[in-house]
């Protein structure tokens, strides 16, 4: 593992431990959506932390429109959708219900998927707002910035959930590049667990499929390396360099 490698996965297992490893497991899971839910969000957001860990906890896949700042799509379909730039926004087409603040939103889904007890980690007012940003300082704002990338034709599919540090490492990526995805949580006690190991053939997270190239894979040393190559738009240094 060379010394960057090391760096990254270090300070992720060091932002899942900053929040007690909220996220890792299922629990007070309820009933369940007909149609997926999406989330407008970016990775480097202390706020939009809280709602993913929420999802992870009640066991809900979500469809994910990265929004890192500067962007050039998600953001301003948010403005148009919602009225301003403010993160996260939750679209619920079962009640159809839209709406920004995470903390309306997490008690949102734990009042109609989960029992309405919201976990601790999650409900301890600025304290969890508190360990939210120390969690993402440690990640030195990865996640938070748009670079130029070829969009999808289809949505890429990310078996992962919240508090999995290799899982976050992907997530960075697919948000800096504005890749959208259907979000799979397969958090510890998940229902759904038995149906993707079926599908990978082990339990193990990250796992990528990417139905414009046909491409299924875990390791997310990996994972990152194929978005890099398959999506992101050379660099105006590294472009320069290959034409001299």
């Amino acid at each position: 593992m060379d010394l960057n490698r090391a760096v990254d996965v270090g300070t992720s297992v060091a932002s899942t431990l900053a929040r007690g490893a909220s996220g890792a497991f299922v629990g007070n899971a309820g009933p369940r959506p007909g149609k997926l839910l999406e989330l407008y969000e970016f990775e480097g957001c202390p706020f939009c932390k809280k709602v993913r860990e929420a999802l992870s906890i009640l066991d809900l896949d979500c469809v994910i429109l990265p929004c890192p700042k500067n962007g050039p799509r998600f953001r301003e379909e948010l403005i148009t959708r919602g009225g301003k730039a403010q993160f996260p926004y939750l679209v619920d087409p079962n009640s159809g219900r839209e709406f920004y603040e995470s903390g309306e939103i997490v008690r949102y889904l734990f009042a109609e998927y989960g029992s309405g007890r919201i976990p601790l980690a999650l409900a301890a007012g600025p304290l969890t707002d508190l360990s939210a940003v120390f969690a993402n300082l440690l990640r030195a704002g990865q996640g938070s910035y748009y670079r130029p990338a070829r969009s999808p034709e289809q949505r890429l599919e990310l078996w992962s959930y919240e508090a999995s540090p290799f899982s976050r490492l992907v997530r960075e990526t697919l948000c800096t590049l504005e890749l959208p995805y259907l979000l799979h949580n397969v958090a510890r006690g998940s229902k759904s667990r038995a149906a993707f190991v079926s599908r990978s053939g082990k339990m193990q997270v990250p796992y990528l499929v990417d139905p414009n190239s046909g491409v299924e894979m875990f390791e997310s040393a990996g994972i990152v390396a194929y978005l890099e190559e398959s999506y992101a738009e050379a660099r105006e240094g590294a472009a320069s360099a290959t034409r001299a």
